[in-house]
């Protein structure tokens, strides 16, 4: 039996690089999103009675469209000035949304800037974006965005340390995924209410909810989550076997000096 484990740090995240990768991948689908559902100009052109008000506010949409896809290239380059730049543009474009009352474009552009704000470590900024995106969301019943948006901020939650937090907005954002029938979405999100119980040193409670995330991951061909499971009861089985070792050495050290 070999006890040398104990310089080790457990985790059961994935590398940063990957986390991020993801992040942009998930907050700019979201943003496509909310361009691809605006309306167009052309469809009073087609009818000849294009007033100068509506013609006004397409031009202002378009704007805003405009600068969101350049926050989301800058985005998607994923440096730390590149994230800046993108904030820039999305405040640009944050204005815009407000001023002709499109909620859904003002809501998406909060939820990319709270998201960068996370990953560059700047919590309670991501924190104010990401509340004042989540509470347009459930105005306009937008519950796919919302349970996106309520699992960042439970990981902004966890981040900081205020783990019952996160659990809360992760249960939120299970609901809304289990209502919803997507298992891929409740697989992850059951990994990460695990990774939060594995903070608190609830290892059993937080093997229940790996191992749950492992079973469904693999059922729906999810490989990716199916890999965090796998590394997260890993990352368990660890801690265990450190807790083994520095139980089990003392004896072993007591006997051969006796």
């Amino acid at each position: 039996m070999t006890c040398k484990i104990g310089g080790q740090r457990s985790s059961f995240n994935i590398s940063r690089k990957v986390r991020w990768i993801l992040m942009v991948i998930l907050v700019v689908s979201l943003l496509l999103g909310v361009s691809a559902q605006q309306p167009r100009a052309a469809t009073n052109a087609q009818f000849g009675f294009q007033t100068q008000s509506s013609t006004a506010q397409d031009q202002v949409r378009i704007a805003a469209e405009r600068k969101t896809e350049e926050g989301n290239a800058l985005m998607a380059q994923g440096t730390a000035e590149s994230l800046r730049l993108a904030v820039k543009k999305y405040e640009e474009s944050l204005l815009l949304w407000r001023s002709i009352g499109d909620h859904s474009g003002e809501a998406a552009v909060l939820h990319g800037i709270g998201t960068i704000h996370y990953v560059l470590g700047e919590m309670r900024k991501a924190l104010d974006n990401l509340n004042q995106a989540l509470s347009l969301m459930r105005t306009s019943g937008d519950r796919s965005s919302e349970a996106y948006t309520l699992d960042i901020i439970g990981k902004v939650h966890a981040s900081i340390g205020e783990k019952q937090k996160a659990l809360g907005y992760y249960n939120q954002s299970l609901s809304l995924w289990r209502a919803a029938g997507i298992s891929a979405r409740v697989a992850e999100t059951l990994n990460n209410i695990g990774g939060v119980y594995f903070d608190l040193g609830e290892k059993r409670k937080a093997l229940d909810f790996f191992n749950e995330t492992l079973l469904l991951s693999r059922a729906v061909g999810d490989h990716r989550v199916e890999a965090l499971a796998l590394g997260s009861i890993g990352a368990v089985y660890h801690v265990v076997m450190r807790l083994m070792c520095s139980s089990i050495l003392p004896t072993w050290h007591a006997l051969l000096v006796a």
